[in-house]
């Protein structure tokens, strides 16, 4: 006999029965929707079906367990991994959310559930495999959002995702990850420490409960959810079959506004990102690029993009040769007339690379760092 469904206290953050048993469901079912996704080319028109449609996919086992499903049980394990509940019939509910087709029954939250329902999130998401190109432009993008008070939206992959979040935690303004498995778990084990940081100073969250597996359908139903909580949605790297390419596709389905970070055209990391500003998509290049788009998007003031710092104790000879790689002057061969001075030069270069402030680039030349 199925338990009596109840619904969440009044102006509280929780999940009713019905909600938990969905989730509870999807939850059974994530290897068999492995499947059901590639027939029906998107994760959405799955997540979309009714109970009823889900569970004539299901075995007959799943069909018992929703049948005998006990919402105690699901709460329980909520509290035993400090996970907050909030579904779809709650006040605290992002209001995002509800514009998906097929919003998640159920968000599990490791932090503060507040900070999903924010008017002005921006998400940073790209390649794993990116250059250090790409993880010095998203770590400086995340920090210069961050420091005037913009949340960063991500998924915590390594990368891109990895590096805008790191870039977040430089500033005030909460993260959000969004993972496709099990929110109390690190995905992947290596940013065990980077999982903790943004779920103390801001939010990790999953539509599956904890103790959940990832499968390869997670991934791109993940990505829905990061470009919902988001206003802008920023491609950093990707190749031309780029699963962050997912990311911009919900975006631009939802009317949030995409832009892309430009790449070298003989970089196949960039092909993807490129591809998307040809298409139409916004050419950002620095935080204050994606605060212009931000106050376009909202129609909210423009927040100033935060100054770059003026670098401390440089000795005037180095602060010359920063200034000369500025203005473009990269290589050796510009910068020194001879090989005394070729040395000299060298040097510098060595401790401003040291410092952050530029950085050696195919070739052997010396660019500016991202800040």
């Amino acid at each position: 006999m199925t338990a009596p469904l109840s619904a969440p206290a009044a102006g509280d953050p929780g999940a009713c029965d019905a909600c938990l048993r969905r989730t509870a469901l999807v939850a059974a079912l994530a290897g068999r929707l492995d499947v059901e996704w590639r027939r029906r080319d998107a994760a959405s028109r799955v997540l979309a079906l009714p109970d009823e449609d889900l569970l004539a996919v299901g075995s007959a086992v799943v069909r018992a367990r929703y049948q005998r499903f006990d919402a105690a049980e699901p709460r329980a394990l909520a509290a035993q991994a400090g996970v907050t509940l909030v579904c779809r019939c709650s006040a605290a509910y992002p209001a995002r959310l509800r514009a998906l087709p097929d919003p998640p029954a159920v968000l599990h939250v490791l932090g503060d559930p507040a900070v999903l329902d924010v008017p002005e999130g921006v998400a940073i998401v790209g390649a794993r495999r990116a250059t250090s190109y790409g993880l010095e432009v998203s770590r400086a993008i995340g920090s210069g959002l961050s420091r005037v008070g913009v949340p960063v939206v991500s998924g915590l992959a390594l990368g891109v995702d990895a590096a805008a979040h790191r870039g977040a935690l430089e500033g005030p303004a909460p993260p959000v990850a969004v993972l496709a498995a099990a929110p109390e778990v690190a995905y992947p084990p290596s940013h065990r420490l980077l999982h903790a940081a943004v779920a103390e100073h801001g939010a990790v969250v999953s539509e599956l409960p904890p103790g959940s597996s990832a499968f390869r359908w997670c991934f791109v139903a993940r990505n829905r959810i990061v470009a919902a909580l988001a206003q802008v949605v920023v491609i950093v790297e990707a190749a031309a079959r780029s699963g962050s390419l997912t990311t911009a596709e919900f975006a631009a389905d939802l009317g949030c506004t995409v832009a892309a970070v430009p790449g070298r055209v003989t970089n196949r990391t960039a092909a993807g990102t490129n591809a998307l500003i040809q298409s139409g998509a916004a050419l950002v290049r620095d935080a204050g690029d994606v605060l212009d788009l931000l106050a376009d998007t909202t129609g909210r003031p423009r927040r100033q993009a935060p100054a770059r710092p003026e670098p401390a104790g440089l000795a005037p000879e180095l602060r010359d040769l920063l200034a000369a790689v500025e203005e473009g002057r990269g290589a050796l061969g510009e910068l020194a007339t001879d090989a005394d001075q070729a040395r000299r030069v060298l040097a510098g270069l060595g401790e401003l690379e040291f410092r952050g402030l530029i950085r050696r680039t195919f070739g052997g030349r010396y660019e500016p760092a991202a800040g």
